[in-house]
């Protein structure tokens, strides 16, 4: 019963704040110009990959309306290239937008250093004002009640110099 009543005091002793990074990152404008960045390559790469299929169907259209008038050698041949062309779409599309593609690397390098501050600056708060656990609100961590006396969102943005 003691051991009980000692982890209950322990446990009410702690602090506890949250942060909504999201509501962090949509306050900093260096991660919306980041991130419009972003946008733009995707588009871009799209365009490109969209591109490349056009350019197949065109070919497998054109193929289906000669084939009649094709040899057996002409056909095997177009149909090598249909082929060929599709396998270099995909590749092009794995490049851009696969697991460490393009899309993911410049992700990492203009998202990452901004995280990387977000998170130094939640640990120096936490740090200096004696919290034991932050949790983001916005990662679908749930929360029954959380009282907004506790949210150190715009704490953290003025100390990275932002005004909300």
């Amino acid at each position: 019963m003691a051991t009980l009543i000692l982890s209950a005091g322990l446990a009410s002793a702690q602090k506890y704040a949250f942060v909504d990074t999201d509501y962090i990152l949509n306050n900093i404008p260096a991660y919306k110009a980041a991130q419009e960045q972003l946008d733009k390559f995707s588009v871009d790469w799209q365009k490109e990959v969209e591109a490349k299929y056009s350019e197949i169907e065109k070919m497998y259209k054109d193929y289906q309306a000669e084939r009649v008038l094709l040899s057996e050698d002409m056909r095997r041949q177009r149909e090598e290239s249909i082929v060929n062309k599709e396998k270099e779409a995909k590749e092009l599309q794995k490049t851009y937008f696969g697991q460490d593609g393009a899309l993911f690397k410049k992700r990492q390098e203009l998202i990452q250093p901004i995280q990387d501050e977000i998170y130094k600056a939640i640990k120096d708060l936490a740090t200096e004002n004696g919290y034991a656990v932050v949790f983001d609100s916005s990662s679908g961590t749930t929360m029954i009640y959380t009282n907004p006396r506790y949210d150190m969102s715009d704490e953290v943005l003025q100390k990275l110099g932002y005004k909300n």
